[in-house]
């Protein structure tokens, strides 16, 4: 996909606050420091539009991007930061679960993973309830260039055995990965614009 254009909108933690018109949405889930803002600057060949940080948990309410004034990214709190106090990962936790629950303009779920760990208790749930809320998501792991290709060929297996599901690599420094993240990008858009087309 060709990228015209990509500009920040609004971050917002409360549901009242989340944009309210029809526009599809792409959201990144995962843990804090997993490299949800790499991937999504990558992807879209723009430095610095999703803020990164070396410290975890800097994401703490729900960033909006609108990409070629067509659909949107969405980057969602990382998960998993120990030293956030008890009330902010609660929001953190809610704001994400009713989001992926009841959120009607999201079209795919990008849950990412770390490739270089097990998934974690938190991995795990995620998976749980973009299932449980029959979510059409990819599952992916960054930071593949971390690994040799014995190491990540086996994480990514084990990877597989602990989700239930093939998992995709991808490398924000190579760009590994990144051609068929759009296709299932593409493919969810597609589809969303289908589905609208029949409802009228």
């Amino acid at each position: 996909m060709k990228i015209t254009s990509a500009e920040f909108l609004k971050s917002a933690l409360k549901e009242a606050d989340w944009p309210r018109d029809k526009t599809p949405e792409i959201a990144f889930l995962g843990r804090s420091n997993v490299g949800k803002s790499s991937l999504i600057n990558s992807l879209l060949s723009i430095r610095g539009l999703a803020r990164t940080s070396s410290t975890p948990g800097r994401t703490q309410v729900l960033n909006f991007f609108l990409i070629n004034d067509k659909f949107r990214f969405v980057d969602l709190p990382g998960y998993g930061y120990a030293r956030a106090p008890k009330e902010i990962k609660a929001k953190w936790s809610e704001a994400a679960r009713a989001y992926v629950a009841k959120r009607e303009q999201l079209v795919l779920s990008i849950h990412i993973v770390d490739s270089r760990h097990e998934p974690t208790k938190q991995d795990l749930q995620l998976h749980d309830w973009l299932e449980h809320y029959q979510r059409q998501y990819l599952t992916v792991a960054t930071k593949a260039d971390k690994l040799s290709s014995n190491e990540l060929r086996r994480n990514l297996e084990r990877m597989r055995r602990a989700l239930g599901r093939e998992v995709l690599a991808y490398s924000s420094t190579t760009r590994r990965g990144q051609e068929k993240i759009w296709q299932a990008i593409e493919s969810a858009l597609n589809q969303s614009r289908a589905e609208e087309k029949g409802d009228r």
